[in-house]
């Protein structure tokens, strides 16, 4: 363990700390708040509820496709970006971070007017993006692909390009050397950054809900029941939702702590 520096006293970290704890409360008590104050009964309601069993499958299906649709496309992208290899890479990386900021309802129109039923791109793809899994992936994907992206990048950025030289004066090809050195230095940030997309992929609302109403994900389902029947019926799905989502984060984090152990 560290030394703390000279300048650090008890008080001092006293202080910070109860800045700290309101922000942790702030994050956790809501969740705390859920899934004690719904009941054992609705639970075992929700278990045995097809509609709330199918929503939440899909849910995890599709934001899984997202992720290895988002892996695909998103590594090689972040190890150029990461290794400079194309002009106005930060420019480039600017741009990653947009659908950050963008509002989400409105990242869904923007999603809708090039893969409505009519737009060039369904016709090219012959692939219906509206009210299908097709349009919950892609939603999925734009909200999602910058902690991916960022992820992986700083992952390429936080080990010695030497390494990559030295193979190359060995006679590798960049191919032999992206697949055999540069893509396991990066392994576990690739690994982060496929968990953090999925995670935030499947709590997507906005972007989704505009593109595909129907099936429904358990977000949508979670709105629909809550404006349709009130608070009763839409916390349960809710708070069994949180239940699974953080119990996979939990086990995931725990294999990723194990291997790098």
């Amino acid at each position: 363990m560290r030394n703390k520096p000279l300048f650090i006293n008890i008080l001092f970290i006293v202080i910070l700390g109860f800045f700290g704890a309101i922000l942790l409360l702030f994050i956790i008590a809501p969740l705390i708040s859920i899934i004690f104050k719904t009941g054992i009964k609705d639970y075992t309601s929700i278990i045995y509820d097809k509609e709330v069993i199918a929503s939440i499958l899909l849910t995890f299906k599709t934001g899984i496709i997202s992720t290895l649709i988002g892996t695909l496309l998103g590594v090689p992208l972040a190890y150029l970006i990461a290794r400079k290899l194309i002009p106005f890479e930060k420019f480039i990386s600017a741009i990653i971070d947009i659908p950050v900021l963008v509002p989400h309802s409105a990242a869904g129109i923007a999603l809708l007017t090039i893969f409505s039923k009519e737009s060039i791109t369904s016709k090219i793809l012959h692939i219906n993006f509206i009210g299908t899994e097709a349009g919950i992936v892609i939603g999925m994907m734009y909200v999602s692909l910058s902690f991916l992206v960022n992820s992986v990048r700083l992952g390429f950025s936080s080990y010695d390009p030497a390494y990559e030289e030295i193979a190359a004066t060995l006679g590798h090809s960049p191919l032999s050397i992206f697949f055999r050195i540069s893509l396991p230095m990066a392994t576990q940030s690739i690994k982060k950054g496929m968990i953090m997309m999925w995670a935030r992929g499947i709590s997507e609302f906005g972007a989704v809900i505009i593109l595909t109403y129907n099936p429904q994900i358990a977000p949508v389902l979670i709105y629909t029941r809550y404006e349709s029947f009130g608070l009763r019926y839409a916390r349960p799905v809710a708070a069994i939702l949180i239940l699974i989502s953080l119990s996979i984060f939990v086990i995931l984090n725990g294999i990723k702590g194990k291997r790098n152990a």
